[in-house]
């Protein structure tokens, strides 16, 4: 076994380590310290101390046979959020690509990640210039549409986090402004869907609209983007009931209880 001096972890080896801590675990059912720092060959007060870490989290247990140790409910909590968003993006397939071949452009379902917004599925258009590929990568919160749209859904003290902070311009037509964006919000809320022109990237234009979940929170939005000169404010016109009925048959999909 290798032995280690004291303090020489750094933070990413530490979270390293305790994901094999977490992989060993998965695959024996429970495991005791020694027999942790033995397969991973790393000394036993290193694995003691990710232990308590993983324990305080809940994502680690010790089973009924004291020093025996078992992945905790935390796990199955973080197991369970990936399932529901990977489900999110099976179930909305279907209409994305119905919609997707309605309006000749690309459709995407996004998700809040922390201080930005990702997309988990995409489906592009028939249009002959269609916009970049969104699946799987991270966006700002305040210069997409679906961004604008979870923070105007949100508590009052959850947006205002994200006004009072970095607001980073992007384009010429950022909102970097927190009142500018405050009233953007606004009008979101009333209006029930969102729009960007130009805010992240030049000649992007997009409009998104709400997925909610059984408790009626929107847990996602259904985006419709394309290049400034074919999403014009007249085709976000045209194209927004068509938009608006596949979010709410998502939101069907995902639990939300049918009007009427």
């Amino acid at each position: 076994m290798v032995n280690e001096p004291a303090g020489r972890d750094t933070s990413v080896q530490s979270v390293d380590r305790a994901v094999s801590i977490l992989q060993v675990l998965a695959r024996h059912g429970s495991a005791r310290v020694t027999d942790i720092a033995a397969e991973l060959d790393v000394h036993k007060s290193t694995v003691s101390r990710l232990l308590a870490t993983l324990e305080a989290r809940g994502l680690v247990e010790q089973s009924s046979a004291r020093g025996n140790y078992v992945l905790g409910d935390g796990v199955t909590a973080i197991a369970a959020g990936a399932a529901r968003r990977h489900d999110l993006a099976l179930v909305s397939r279907p209409v994305c690509a119905e919609l997707a071949e309605a309006v000749g452009e690309t459709v995407t379902v996004t998700i809040p990640d922390g201080d930005a917004v990702l997309s988990i599925g995409q489906v592009m258009g028939s249009a002959v210039v269609t916009t970049v590929n969104w699946l799987g990568r991270r966006s700002p919160l305040h210069a997409t549409s679906s961004g604008k749209l979870f923070l105007a859904a949100w508590p009052p003290e959850r947006s205002r986090a994200v006004l009072d902070g970095d607001l980073p311009a992007y384009t010429e037509r950022t909102m970097t402004d927190p009142g500018v964006l405050a009233r953007e919000l606004d009008r979101v809320r009333e209006l029930g869907y969102a729009t960007t022109s130009e805010e992240q990237e030049v000649g992007l234009c997009a409009v998104s609209a709400p997925i909610r979940d059984l408790d009626a929170e929107v847990v996602a939005a259904l985006t419709v983007s394309g290049p400034s000169f074919r999403v014009t404010p007249e085709a976000v016109e045209a194209l927004l009931p068509r938009l608006l009925t596949a979010a709410a048959r998502i939101s069907e999909r995902n639990g939300y209880p049918k009007p009427g």
